[in-house]
């Protein structure tokens, strides 16, 4: 298992495993800060997905690239609500999608696809297997980061789901450190929608 991900590296430069490395890091610790609804969050993830924005595309992959693209978007988007909000004592707390949410969410699914679709086809890309699985979890990415902005705990289903189908893909792509790093963002993501869970659990009490 271990020369299945180092193969991958043999013939990488240098830089190049430094930025994956460095996108390791800031994306764990991305994820971390969210589940301390801590507005760091945004700053690190914000590396960490310029970064693999210029990874994905010297790779190739395109899906994976544009949601990276999006997450940087929305990183600097949820910076602004969350600063705007303040704590989770304040105009931002933790809250459950109401039906209209929902159907935004969902919208956001099935648009994703459409335009990663249109993408590969406008760029004359071949389509393989792996790449619709990427369209699936490009879509579910996207609406958990809308998700995550609005600081709704339905965004850390979506990410373990994500992360879930990513995990194998990347392991599969022979990109190992990201493997390795969704692997402990699903973990993660658990942890996090149980802290969240909790915090509104105690707020029905107090009400």
């Amino acid at each position: 298992m271990i020369d299945f991900f180092l193969d991958s590296y043999k013939n990488a430069p240098l830089w190049h495993i430094a930025l994956e490395f460095l996108v390791f890091v800031c994306g764990i610790l991305s994820v971390w800060f969210a589940k301390k609804e801590n507005i760091w969050v945004y700053p690190t993830g914000l590396i960490a997905t310029v970064i693999s924005v210029y990874l994905l595309y010297i790779a190739g992959y395109i899906g994976d690239m544009i949601i990276n693209g999006y997450f940087s978007v929305m990183s600097i988007y949820g910076w602004y609500v969350w600063a705007k909000g303040g704590t989770v004592e304040d105009n931002l707390p933790i809250t459950r999608t109401n039906f209209k949410e929902k159907i935004t969410g969902i919208l956001l699914f099935i648009i994703t696809i459409f335009v990663v679709f249109g993408i590969y086809k406008y760029f004359d890309y071949t389509i393989n297997a792996d790449n619709y699985i990427d369209m699936i979890s490009s879509g579910i990415f996207f609406a958990g980061m809308w998700y995550m902005a609005k600081k709704k705990i339905e965004n850390w289903t979506l990410w373990i789901i994500g992360d879930i189908i990513v995990v194998p893909l990347y392991a599969y792509r022979g990109l190992g450190m990201l493997s390795l790093q969704y692997l402990i963002f699903t973990i993660l993501a658990i942890s996090a929608y149980l802290e969240w869970r909790k915090i509104l659990d105690s707020k029905k009490q107090t009400l």
